[in-house]
């Protein structure tokens, strides 16, 4: 795959969205068509393994492109953006870990070769994993699954946090058969109505506060099929070993959001820069400050992604900088361009909002931490 030429059309298609921004920033919902422009574009190859000519190599060797992608993509839209980088997340769990023991070589093999075919045949994938009440901690997932006759399994619980919930295809889910730990699950949700009379019932629509259009609706599930890993019981080491791609092209995302409103300030300031106040001053410094340490915070986490065995307690610090940098960039912005961040009219009061998701994005503040801790307490033990 020409990843040159990929990232070229997303920035055309993100540069389009950018010139709308002040009505896109409005919209509760995401549309259908520009999916398909960005599936046209090549953007769900960013899932694909490079075998299949899609963009995915490895965790080492493609979680920089990947990012790349995303982060120019956010610059027009952070919630077009967010749900399309829940799609090379998702496929990532079946491609970050492609060699199985002898016992499920085969059919992990034949499973992961038929999410790539559903990828390069135009369908996103998406997650609906996080429950009330869970944290974000799949150790804490209660929906259960029951394995049928059939030899399909059949999801029932509630979920929320279903970005792009109208538009995949495709979900990665979690679940508790008997007796067992949680497992990853596929959902085919092609088609499937949300009054409830498949088995799929929407419970809360996303209200549109932050990342107001990635329609992260919140579904109960009763007796849905789904698919199981053909890799079972083995759902933390597969979260595990995608987890440094997935951590780190989620931030690629905020940052991409982050710069979009550092040049946009910066435009806006130009024509009176002599005339800001001390304090404007000094919070535009530390904000262009910001901007640059998440950049480099960004950059040390795709560095250990590259070059280290374990780069995920690297990656965790990162992350926590990256979301805590985010945040306080878009706060300093708002003040120094005044009390109109305030109005809809601007846009720095979205990306404000916009920039929070990275916290709770996986892993999300309290998991991250005690992924963190644990990992620095054996450094210091070691």
């Amino acid at each position: 795959m020409d990843t040159a030429a990929l990232l070229e059309r997303v920035r055309r298609i993100a540069d389009g969205f950018a010139a709308n921004r002040h009505e896109r920033q409005r919209r509760e919902g995401l549309v259908r068509e520009e999916f398909d422009e960005l599936s046209a574009a090549g953007l769900l190859l960013t899932g694909v393994p490079r075998a299949d000519g899609g963009m995915f190599e490895s965790v080492a060797a493609s979680t920089r492109a990947v990012g790349g992608v995303l982060s120019v993509l956010a610059r027009g839209d952070a919630s077009v953006a967010l749900v399309a980088s829940m799609h090379p997340a998702v496929l990532s769990f079946w491609h970050a870990s492609p060699e199985a023991p002898s016992e499920h070589r085969e059919a992990w093999a034949e499973q992961r070769a038929y999410v790539s075919r559903l990828a390069m045949d135009g369908h996103w994938f998406g997650t609906i994993t996080s429950e009330p009440g869970s944290g974000g901690d799949v150790a804490r997932t209660v929906a259960a699954a029951e394995a049928g006759q059939d030899g399909c399994w059949r999801i029932s619980g509630n979920k929320h946090f279903g970005s792009g919930s109208g538009i995949t295809s495709f979900m990665l889910t979690a679940a508790r058969p008997a007796g067992e730990e949680p497992d990853w699950f596929l959902l085919d949700v092609r088609d499937v109505p949300w009054d409830g009379s498949r088995g799929m019932t929407l419970l809360a629509p996303w209200d549109g506060h932050g990342m107001t259009a990635t329609q992260s609706h919140g579904m109960a599930f009763e007796h849905f099929p789904a698919m199981r890993f053909a890799w079972p019981r083995r759902w933390r080491q597969l979260a595990d070993a995608a987890g440094p791609f997935v951590a780190t092209i989620f931030t690629a995302v905020i940052l991409g959001v982050v710069e979009a409103a550092i040049e946009t300030a910066r435009a806006a300031l130009a024509a009176k820069a002599d005339a800001l106040r001390p304090y404007e001053q000094v919070e535009w410094v530390n904000a262009e400050q910001d901007a640059w340490l998440m950049r480099q915070a960004y950059e040390g986490m795709l560095r250990a992604v590259e070059t280290r065995l374990d780069p995920m307690p690297t990656v965790l610090l990162g992350k926590i900088a990256a979301a805590r940098l985010a945040e306080d960039c878009l706060r300093r912005l708002t003040r120094i361009m005044g009390g109109g961040t305030y109005a809809r009219h601007s846009p720095f009061g979205f990306w404000s909002e916009d920039v929070r998701a990275l916290g709770y994005l996986r892993p999300p503040w309290g998991l991250a931490y005690d992924a963190l801790i644990a990992a620095l307490a054996e450094r210091r033990s070691g």
